[in-house]
């Protein structure tokens, strides 16, 4: 090898192991930024008891809205659940987008409802609209049977059919917690500016289930979703709570979130030409503010839990992974207007630089960095030291991160309880970067090119209904 050849080679590694330090610092300051934030929150929260917020008249009503895709299997538990929230005056509106299996059928038969003439008012277009279905038993439900056009198409139709001013946007197989809807509003009821927020959504695996809700939090079984676990508690609770406490939230997840109707219609609805429909309404909320130059704000509350079921087979996952990787790279691609710019403020200045240099580029970045590193150990050509330190700087510092993570969990929210399942989670966190992060790497690269192909569909999910934790599954398609 040349030396010039070397010398290059040397060159790129120095700036991967850079761009990792960088990388690492930054969500590590994120994690400390959402501790305090979270501490303050729990401060704010304490003098104020969700007994008052929901006795009080200033409470504002809220439609949920859930998209619902060949469901059948959990679609009643999952209806059941929300139908019995605790808020004072609230809408459910199912959207069933043209499912194949007996989704509508399970749901007419277990809540005794009948077709309606209700007119449905085009706010936002989307796919014709089947039949409306209300029951008399159970006044704010109403089910929705529209042609198939997608999750992004089934939320317009949702806020097309909403009562309310206030729209909630989530998924059918998830399960909010009774006090959700109260501690998710808070937002709304403190800064009247507020155009959304989000909540933390956790995987459902392992809990136990009952048709009352969740009765116990434990960890799952399967290894698999443990990693989960750790890396949902990462991303959601301390990444996103950090930026929510810079003002530079740009995810409230579809799983999850608490929208203004008025803007979502101003907005044009969800998109429905790209499969990270949730990721780009954020982004499209803060383009449409900072264009309009009007006040809002956009936020995340670490306490509405949502519980959601998590892959458990490595198929799904890779699709799921390599899915959410080809949403982000759609919306920074459709928004590239702000990259960088200062008309955007902190959106334009950080946000949208952090996620394009360490979200979308981030797979590209890291398995240069491993095939550099283990080619250099291979071949001896260059500082088989720095190798090995490239290797391990990577390897011990998500450790660190998902460690401190776990710990400052436990310190201020500690939702799952006993030694054993802290034990099982700071193990988790540690054995997560031996084979699970690099195998959602190449998933997450996989995504990227699928971006870059101009891939369209939505892929296949397979679902196993809200069942308890020693129950048999059955599965479906999403």
């Amino acid at each position: 090898m040349s030396p010039t050849t070397e010398t290059l080679l040397i060159a790129i590694q120095w700036g991967i192991l850079l761009y990792f330090l960088l990388l690492h610092g930054i969500q590590f300051l994120l994690i400390l930024k959402a501790f305090f934030a979270i501490r303050n929150y729990q401060g704010r929260t304490d003098a104020d008891p969700l007994d008052n917020l929901f006795e009080t008249t200033h409470a504002l009503p809220i439609t949920l809205v859930c998209p619902a895709y060949n469901e059948s299997a959990g679609v009643v538990a999952s209806v059941s659940s929300l139908i019995s929230l605790r808020y004072p005056e609230f809408q459910v509106v199912v959207v069933n987008d043209g499912s194949t299996d007996d989704t509508v059928a399970q749901l007419v038969a277990a809540f005794r409802m009948k077709p309606t003439k209700r007119v449905i008012r085009q706010l936002i277009p989307t796919q014709e609209v089947r039949t409306v279905y209300e029951s008399p038993y159970v006044r704010n439900l109403v089910v929705v049977d529209k042609e198939n056009g997608g999750k992004a198409d089934a939320l317009n139709c949702g806020i097309n059919m909403a009562r309310y001013h206030l729209v909630c946007c989530m998924d059918a197989d998830s399960l909010l917690e009774p006090d959700a809807l109260l501690r998710v509003v808070r937002p709304f009821l403190d800064e009247p500016n507020t155009a959304a927020c989000g909540g933390v959504i956790r995987p459902l695996n392992g809990c136990r289930v009952t048709s009352m809700g969740i009765r116990g939090i434990f960890m799952p079984d399967s290894w698999l979703a443990r990693f989960q676990v750790v890396e949902y508690l990462r991303a959601f609770l301390f990444g996103r709570m950090g930026l929510s406490s810079l003002g530079a939230l740009f995810i409230v997840s579809g799983a999850f979130g608490l929208f203004r109707k008025d803007i979502l219609v101003r907005s044009g609805g969800f998109c429905t030409d790209i499969v990270g429909e949730d990721f780009e309404m954020v982004v499209r909320l803060h383009h449409l503010m900072l264009d309009e130059k009007k006040p809002y704000h956009i936020s995340l509350v670490p306490d509405p839990i949502c519980w959601t079921e998590a892959p458990e087979d490595f198929k799904p996952l890779r699709r799921q992974r390599s899915r959410w990787q080809r949403g982000l790279m759609e919306t920074l691609w459709m928004h590239r207007r702000m990259w960088f710019s200062p008309r955007y403020g902190r959106i334009g200045l950080f946000s949208m630089p952090y996620f394009l240099l360490f979200e979308a580029l981030a797979p590209w970045v890291e398995v240069l960095g491993y095939g550099i590193a283990l080619w250099a150990v291979w071949s001896h050509t260059i500082s088989t030291p720095f190798a090995l330190l490239f290797l391990w700087m990577s390897l011990l510092l998500g450790i660190f991160n998902s460690v401190v993570a776990v710990v400052l969990q436990e310190i201020t929210l500690h939702r799952y309880q006993g030694l054993g399942a802290w034990g099982r989670l700071l193990l988790t966190a540690i054995l997560e970067n031996f084979g699970y992060r690099q195998l959602t790497l190449f998933w997450r690269l996989q995504g990227s090119l699928d971006f870059v192909r101009g891939k369209r569909n939505w892929g296949r999910m397979d679902r196993y209904g809200l069942k308890g934790k020693d129950e048999a599954k059955t599965p479906s398609a999403l």
